[in-house]
């Protein structure tokens, strides 16, 4: 009997360690929780690319966006755990969603095998060019006089939280327009329609160079390196404000440990590549790795923090 035991645990460790060296033989998906065009989605598609260099095979990006996340992430957490369905996502639906959503269809601890942070999104605030507001004062200003008229886009959880937060801080009645992604809240900005919005750098700083959208503040604590011009909020007059969104690689649970840890190690030489990591800086995006343990963790101490933010905005689960 401890014979048959002992062969039968020897034959998984086999096939467990065949099918991580078989990996990959078809192509793998990289599903995204936004719409083509966002921030999310550019870092995706430039770790698309090199990640089908390094695995042999192709590696695509699957768009999967609406309900804040949730349909990209319950679709990952039902996914075969085989490695052939990824999922880049963000603090929205790994951070945020629990606390402003009453129910959700997914788990982000239980349902998801972690594999690498892959960096930070920096968040900007924004505001129509034709707009007379050059900075956040006058916003705040602005605000204060057209009381319900001001309208901030949202297209993700910190868009949600950031607006709440300013207006909340700053005593502003501030009227919120959610979207389904960035670019199309974007879009309504830069047409006059939306007055407001806080979005990433990688979404918006093309818009912002043209002069399609005006740039008013970062909104982490201290001034961001990918864009030393622009106040933090805190400098600008809006004190103890400090949001940033982060983005990681995730697989369903269950998804087998080589196969996680040959992920994890082709990420981080990825990111490693002084070529690829200027690519994503020029695109707004704060690029670094981490273990899958260490995404485990940050993962479960996020979920604390950005209950807290929720909370202390005011904001009431839909």
């Amino acid at each position: 009997m401890i014979r048959t035991l002992a062969t039968f645990a020897a034959a998984l460790l086999l096939s467990s360690a065949a099918l991580a060296q078989a990996y990959p033989n078809k192509v793998v998906k990289l599903v995204v929780p936004f719409a083509a065009g966002s921030g999310t989605d550019a870092v995706a598609r430039i770790t698309a690319q090199n990640l089908t260099d390094a695995l042999g095979q192709q590696v695509i990006v699957d768009n999967k966006p609406g309900a804040n996340g949730a349909i990209a992430a319950e679709f990952v957490a039902r996914a075969a755990p085989d490695g052939y369905t990824l999922f880049m996502t963000t603090n929205t639906t790994h951070s945020a969603n629990p606390s402003l959503m009453k129910k959700i269809s997914y788990d982000p601890v239980k349902d998801f095998a972690p594999v690498s942070r892959m960096g930070n999104l920096p968040f900007m605030l924004v505001v129509n060019p034709d707009l007379p507001i050059k900075s956040v004062k006058d916003l705040i200003e602005y605000a204060r006089k057209n009381p319900g008229k001001v309208s901030y886009g949202t297209g993700n959880s910190t868009g949600i939280v950031a607006g709440a937060t300013f207006g909340l801080a700053n005593k502003i009645e501030l009227l919120h327009v959610p979207y389904k992604s960035t670019p199309p809240a974007m879009t309504d900005v830069m047409g006059g329609q939306v007055t407001m919005m806080f979005t990433d750098l990688a979404s918006g700083i093309g818009n912002v160079k043209a002069g399609r959208m005006r740039a008013l503040a970062v909104t982490t604590a201290k001034r961001s390196a990918l864009v030393p011009d622009l106040p933090s909020m805190e400098e600008a007059g809006v004190p103890n404000f400090d949001l940033n969104s982060w983005n990681g690689v995730f697989a369903p649970a269950g998804t087998p440990a080589e196969i996680v840890a040959r992920l994890n190690a082709e990420l981080v030489k990825i990111v490693a590549r002084p070529e690829v990591k200027d690519k994503l800086a020029q695109i707004g995006f704060d690029a670094f790795t981490s273990t899958p343990a260490e995404l485990d963790a940050f993962v479960r101490s996020e979920l604390v923090k950005w209950a807290k933010l929720v909370k202390d905005a005011g904001i009431e689960a839909e």
